[in-house]
């Protein structure tokens, strides 16, 4: 297993581009075994899910033609597809399950393995279950699969979803778009990789309205032909502009609408950055003094996102006095508090809330990542350490960063790779 050395503390300079998004990736690609045409998807991020999900595709059928820079995919589906997800492939990865709402909208059939992915928390799939029983869905678990079939195609149903999921919104959003009638799906999560999304769709002749939190789709036979160039990754630009505010950094971001990750700036112009944006540009200088911030809260989008709660908890360490941070988004997401007093960080938990002291001096240690986001938390607070941290576990970066050692020694950073 590979591991990250780094010699810290770095300053960090210059400029930085960001991948597609992850996040937007993983429901397009589900979502194109729906077509019977050619579709190409642009700006893949070259990262580890997005493989596991090509190769989901192609085991279930689809060819799938990859670019020289591996960024643009044109999938073409078999006429007779299989429908069967094995769990070799999706115990890898959560986002998996996308694909049980277009194979039962399609080919009214599945067998699809209960999913894998990061362990932080129950994330039930139980939403996902009801609401595409709702549609039309019979289904039933055995030996740790989904066996689902419909009777003909989906029908259109109104549902309300009990609680805001960003999964089954999306298989949700899938399955009706070649269900009969008309669905409305209220309660919907509203991230914009969902939204991207429903553009792909849309753009193929999904008929797909939105207003606020309801989600209006009237199903159609079939989809067109389409092109479509996946959004930026919000998460990726939220982590760089921590790094640059954290380690009194100098960073041009570009490739990227600012605007998706709105709220993120708003708080770190907070706690002492000073941020400037353009149309596709963020220019953000970390001040000298970080100013703790109390109650930050994880929330469903336009919130901060639980994706970015451990790389601001590290933020909040170097700042100058106490902070808070509430978690409710997932009920077992602090497993890097640990890791993060190795290096000498003062946090202490209480159910789901990190009371942290502040004016940490991290020293660099040995550190094990435990999942996607929490291993990108402890490279930036080995970047800000003294002396040398090495991070195991780099396969979990893997899963969401693109390219991100690369990265980071372009703007400054004394990262190297350990085989």
């Amino acid at each position: 297993m590979d591991k990250f050395l780094i010699n810290g503390p770095c300053k960090i300079k210059g400029k930085v581009s960001i991948s597609g998004s992850k996040n937007a990736s993983l429901p397009i690609l589900a979502a194109t075994l729906l077509f019977d045409k050619p579709v190409i998807i642009k700006n893949l991020p070259r990262v580890r899910d997005i493989d596991t999900m090509l190769n989901l595709l192609k085991s279930l059928g689809s060819k799938i033609i990859l670019s020289k820079d591996r960024k643009t995919a044109k999938i073409i589906n078999k006429k007779n597809m299989k429908t069967f997800a094995s769990y070799s492939l999706v115990k890898t990865m959560r986002g998996s399950i996308l694909v049980l709402g277009p194979l039962i909208s399609k080919f009214h059939k599945s067998k699809t393995s209960l999913p894998g992915g990061c362990l932080i928390g129950a994330r039930p799939v139980n939403y996902h279950l009801s609401a595409l029983k709702k549609l039309g869905m019979e289904y039933k678990i055995r030996d740790g699969y989904i066996l689902a079939k419909s009777n003909g195609r989906l029908k259109g149903k109104k549902i309300n979803f009990p609680k805001i999921s960003v999964g089954a919104t999306e298989n949700s959003i899938i399955a009706a778009c070649l269900a009969r009638g008309k669905t409305i799906l209220k309660n919907c999560a509203v991230e914009p990789e969902i939204k991207d999304l429903t553009k792909f769709l849309s753009q193929a002749g999904a008929n797909i309205k939105w207003s606020g939190r309801t989600c209006t789709i009237i199903g159609v036979n079939s989809l067109n032909q389409t092109s479509h160039t996946v959004m930026a990754d919000r998460i990726e630009a939220g982590t760089f502009c921590v790094a640059a505010t954290l380690a009194k950094g100098n960073l041009q971001i570009k490739n990227l609408d600012p605007k998706i990750i709105n709220t993120e700036i708003e708080l770190l112009k907070k706690v002492g950055a000073k941020i400037k944006t353009s149309d596709n540009k963020i220019f953000i200088k970390g001040p000298d003094k970080i100013k703790p911030i109390q109650n930050i809260k994880t929330k469903e989008f336009p919130g901060i996102p639980t994706d970015l709660q451990a790389q601001l908890m590290v933020l909040m360490c170097k700042s100058v006095g106490k902070s808070s941070i509430t978690e409710s988004i997932f009920e077992n997401r602090f497993m890097h508090v640990a890791e993060l007093q190795r290096l000498g960080a003062k946090i202490n938990i209480q159910n789901n809330k990190a009371l942290i002291e502040g004016n940490t001096k991290f020293i660099g240690a040995e550190l094990m990542s435990s999942d996607l986001r929490a291993s990108v938390a402890l490279v930036l607070a080995a970047i800000v350490a003294n002396g040398k941290s090495i991070v195991g576990r780099v396969y979990h970066l893997e899963r969401g960063y693109e390219n991100i050692e690369n990265k980071l020694q372009k703007i400054g950073v004394k990262i190297k790779r350990l085989k």
